[in-house]
């Protein structure tokens, strides 16, 4: 379900006119994050830790009401629930789009994205769908990198945000991950990076 915004209203709508006629609206930041308990959790609960992190991603995005706005045909609008568009790799080396819904439980999410995987692991191409309440999400786990950009096309007018996560290293004990989080600078702030950054933080340390 969604709601569609009255601009007319929207405390955001002067930001969203002047930064939703830029080129390139995106912005986005580069943080390391401690995913020491997250990783440990997940080996002990049998869970792969790309899906625990994944899990931790959504609840955080749901949480937070500018990671749910999308703009349609200009128009804005406010998703009930957003889910995750993930990168899965393949034998090939190549990879495909995924469509994984976002489950409050945990077990049932990884139980729904473990055949999703396994249906896009067994496919060629990249099947794109025509959704907007995803999230892109990409794992790049043989780069520990400090920052990251997409490839991106200007012709469509994508509000999408997309969020990468790179190497998983140790030192003295503690391991982290870099995370980069781009978003639509219409749609949202600095403001809802840091608090989807800090709430992604919490869920990995729980």
């Amino acid at each position: 379900m969604k709601t569609k915004i009255d601009l007319d209203a929207w405390y955001r709508t002067h930001h969203f006119k002047f930064f939703n006629s830029f080129e390139e609206p995106f912005f986005g930041a580069t943080v390391n994050v401690d995913v020491t308990i997250a990783y440990q959790k997940a080996k002990e609960q049998g869970v792969s830790f790309f899906l625990y992190y994944l899990h931790c991603i959504l609840k955080a995005a749901n949480a937070i009401e500018g990671f749910r706005y999308r703009i349609e045909n200009d128009e804005v609008f406010l998703y009930d629930e957003v889910h995750a568009s993930a990168t899965i790799s393949r034998p090939d080396t190549t990879f495909g789009f995924s469509y994984i819904d976002y489950k409050p439980d945990l077990a049932e999410f990884v139980t729904d994205a473990q055949q999703e995987i396994k249906r896009v692991q067994g496919t060629v191409g990249l099947e794109l769908r025509p959704v907007y309440n995803v999230l892109h999400v990409s794992a790049i786990p043989w780069v520990n990198f400090t920052g990251l950009t997409h490839a991106r096309s200007f012709t469509f007018k994508d509000s999408m945000p997309k969020i990468s996560l790179g190497k998983v290293t140790e030192q003295d004990g503690k391991k982290s991950m870099p995370v980069s989080v781009t978003v639509h600078h219409g749609l949202m702030d600095g403001r809802q990076i840091g608090e989807f950054i800090n709430l992604f933080q919490e869920l990995l340390n729980r």
